[in-house]
């Protein structure tokens, strides 16, 4: 028997998403961009006190600070009401995974690239040519000199792929949600610190779609803004696919943090 439809799961059982959940999705990647930026000043700007000098062993306490206020989002009371998506990405596979109703997929995207300029602008006014100017340039990435661009498509699209499953293979499992949040900012840490040093390691449309525009360092900014969501989708493709042979659960929840007084779907 074929797995319903995302939008057939989505009506009939997804918790329902109200009015203002986009401009709190726009508040939480506003703030996870200024901070992003911010974070990246202080540990990589030349004139920093506390700059690292070693680009590998900054991008790794990026990747760990950048995880914790992830998590911290994610916890936040406006992060638990929105589901605390922050990525055009998350947003499209829990759509595709039948979990949040599609008609609100496009304001979500939209609300979390608006947060992206305003995040990465506001930190460029707060702390001037030292995120502006280079090294830092609003703390845009960019590949190792020897990564091509498809290199670059399929670590981005890859860690989309895992991501996506993780956040399956949680949610759709009472009993494993709490960990979820958890596992996504350890995830973070370990994309950043990997990654950060070869593909750029953004993983996210909206972690670069401000500080490219910005910067001007638009050189690979579609496949930052197409790999993410294209794995995306080939992991909720996986899902769907272990779900109809019975070895995984449809996903009840678009929360990254669900708690069954704001999700219903968990009651």
């Amino acid at each position: 028997m074929n797995a319903p439809a995302p939008d057939a799961q989505t009506a009939s059982s997804a918790p329902a998403v109200a009015r203002h959940y986009p401009l709190l999705e726009f508040a939480l990647t506003a703030v996870l961009l200024f901070l992003v930026v911010t974070v990246v000043r202080w540990l990589m700007a030349p004139p920093s006190p506390v700059r690292i000098a070693d680009v590998q062993t900054a991008l790794a306490a990026v990747g760990g600070i950048v995880g914790a206020v992830l998590l911290c989002l994610i916890y936040s009371p406006w992060g638990r009401r929105s589901g605390a998506h922050m990525n055009p990405a998350v947003s499209v596979a829990l759509w595709l995974m039948g979990a949040f109703p599609r008609r609100w997929v496009l304001p979500y995207v939209l609300a979390q690239l608006a947060g992206s300029l305003a995040g990465a602008a506001l930190a460029g006014l707060v702390w001037g040519r030292t995120a502006t100017a280079a090294p830092i340039r609003y703390a845009a990435v960019q590949p190792a000199p020897d990564w091509n661009g498809l290199s670059v498509f399929l670590a981005e699209s890859g860690c989309l792929v895992a991501v996506t499953l993780l956040i399956g293979f949680f949610l759709a499992y009472p009993a494993r949600a709490r960990w979820l949040p958890l596992t996504l900012a350890a995830a973070t840490a370990l994309i950043v610190g990997i990654l950060g040093p070869r593909s750029g390691g953004a993983t996210n449309p909206a972690r670069q779609l401000g500080p490219a525009l910005l910067s001007g360092e638009s050189g690979y900014l579609a496949i930052y803004l197409i790999a993410p969501v294209l794995g995306a989708v080939l992991g909720a493709g996986i899902h769907q696919l272990l779900q109809r042979y019975g070895t995984a659960r449809r996903v009840p929840t678009y929360h990254l943090c669900p708690t069954t007084t704001a999700d219903p779907a968990l009651t």
